[in-house]
């Protein structure tokens, strides 16, 4: 009996020296603020783990951590396209911190965690259990500045940087200005406004938005699975792209109207373009072979003379 008394003090004693090994709130402000940083620089793996290592570490109260782990979910959910971590923080907020006026939100973001990953029979059913009575302002969601605002629904600056960081370079050239950042957001909230009342109507339930959804999915999958196959296929190096140049220095002369060469752009001039023109043909040759293989691998036949 006494050693069980002893043992139940030591654990005691222990508990007791874990949390008063936190600490104080001020040195945990700047581990967040640090993670806020991360964030805005687009560094949002590196974010997350400040962030949980801020809820790790520190003393804070229940209304901060469920909104830290908010700010980790949104993460999750929109920038880095994962949804299954997403919805297991989503989840958490709603078991582990019921209270909060988060969970409004939360359970919309379950559902469309569910929607993305295509168990449309699990977000109807979140969807039907989900209360959305709590009329109450929910919190900062995400670092950054509101700059738009749907109803409760925010749309902040790094929701502006981030679209502009998925064009491809010729076409953010076109928004460096405050105006043409401006019609860009706009834009932004116009298609949210409308995909809301498509849902609304429904439309998600269509079975052409259904058909057109599997369509672009899956020629997402094959575009990412050409992506990872053939990126250690294609090795380009400086001594490649000026072999190719003198190969093919036709290609970048200026010619006459008769096809005459009246001048031959230098290699400096059209490095660039070079480079992209030899990763682009090692690509397709690279997709050929992989396609060749698959075709001998599968046995596929294609008959050519019943095409009409």
């Amino acid at each position: 009996m006494r050693t069980k008394i002893l043992l139940l003090l030591f654990v005691v004693i222990m508990i007791g020296c874990s949390e008063s090994s936190k600490k104080p709130t001020p040195d945990g402000d700047k581990v967040r603020e640090y993670a806020n940083a991360l964030y805005n620089r687009e560094l949002y793996e590196q974010s997350i783990a400040e962030y949980q290592r801020y809820l790790d570490l520190y003393d804070v109260d229940a209304v901060q951590r469920a909104n830290v782990l908010f700010i980790m979910a949104n993460t999750y959910f929109d920038r880095l396209h994962d949804y299954s971590n997403a919805m297991a923080l989503y989840l958490k907020i709603k078991h582990v911190y019921p209270e909060s006026n988060l969970v409004r939100d939360v359970d919309k973001q379950i559902v469309a965690c569910l929607e993305r990953l295509d168990r449309s029979a699990d977000a109807k059913q979140a969807l039907d259990e989900a209360t959305s009575l709590d009329p109450e302002q929910v919190q900062e969601s995400r670092p950054g500045t509101v700059i738009a605002k749907i109803g409760e629904r925010e749309i902040t600056s790094g929701d502006l940087k981030f679209q502009l960081n998925q064009m491809p370079d010729y076409m953010r050239d076109q928004f460096k200005t405050r105006e043409a950042k401006t019609e860009l957001l706009k834009q932004m909230v116009a298609n949210d406004l409308f995909y809301d009342a498509a849902k609304r109507q429904g439309l998600d339930s269509d079975k052409d938005v259904i058909e057109g959804a599997f369509q672009a999915k899956k020629s997402l999958m094959v575009q990412k699975y050409l992506q990872l196959e053939i990126a250690g296929r294609v090795n380009i190096t400086p001594d490649h792209v000026q072999d190719y140049y003198k190969a093919n220095l036709d290609k970048y002369a200026e010619k006459n109207e008769d096809g005459t060469v009246k001048r031959q752009k230098p290699f400096h001039e059209v490095q660039q373009q070079v480079a992209e023109d030899l990763a682009m043909e090692k690509q397709q040759r690279a997709v050929d072979e992989l396609l060749q293989q698959m075709m001998e691998a599968e046995k596929v036949q294609i008959f050519t003379d019943l095409v009409k």
